[in-house]
């Protein structure tokens, strides 16, 4: 019985453990489930209230880990992301196919390459409108290049959310403030 307990909890799932898909990508169940065309994804967006993100992972990515794991596992900003944002997840180095704005359809692998997307996790943030023409990388309004902390990564999604692009204030300006802000209620 000691023997069945001690195997048990070698071999039990850490709690922040997270689904890992067929592709070997980490999973969360407010990611979409799209055709990877761009054009319907950010039409599905704004018919459900939302904005467009369009996140880059990869098997076997530590930080994409990490951002499952410590990030997206924090239910204030899982909620949040899940409120605001329609997400559609790309494999850095998959074989589907994904349809740009302007109607060029390339594999993930090979979209990744024509949007510049180098490293993952990387998240593009889509504008409220489709772009009369052009790519989602021409497009996008903000890139989180990276797994960044909770902070980080809420108040990124935040700043896309409340259209902080448009003002004067600088992504790390308003992190900066919030953050203090953060502080300061405690």
């Amino acid at each position: 019985m000691k023997r069945l307990l001690i195997a048990l909890l070698l071999f039990a799932a850490p709690a922040a453990a997270v689904e890992i898909g067929e592709d070997g990508l980490h999973k969360q169940d407010w990611f979409a489930v799209t055709f990877k065309d761009m054009a319907e994804d950010l039409e599905t967006a704004q018919d459900e209230g939302k904005r467009l993100a369009i996140i880059f992972e990869q098997r076997g990515c530590i930080y994409c880990k990490q951002l499952h794991e410590e990030v997206f596992s924090v239910p204030e900003v899982s909620q949040f992301i899940r409120d605001n944002f329609y997400v559609v997840q790309i494999n850095l180095f998959g074989d589907e196919e994904v349809t740009d704005f302007d109607g060029e359809a390339l594999t993930e692998k090979e979209m990744a390459r024509r949007w510049g997307v180098v490293f993952t996790p990387t998240v593009l943030f889509m504008p409220e409108t489709a772009p009369e023409k052009g790519t989602a990388e021409a497009a996008a309004v903000s890139v989180m290049p990276g797994a960044f902390g909770k902070h980080t990564t809420l108040n990124m999604f935040r700043w896309v959310h409340e259209k902080g692009y448009d003002g004067d204030e600088h992504f790390q300006k308003y992190h900066a403030r919030k953050f203090q802000e953060a502080q300061q209620s405690q």
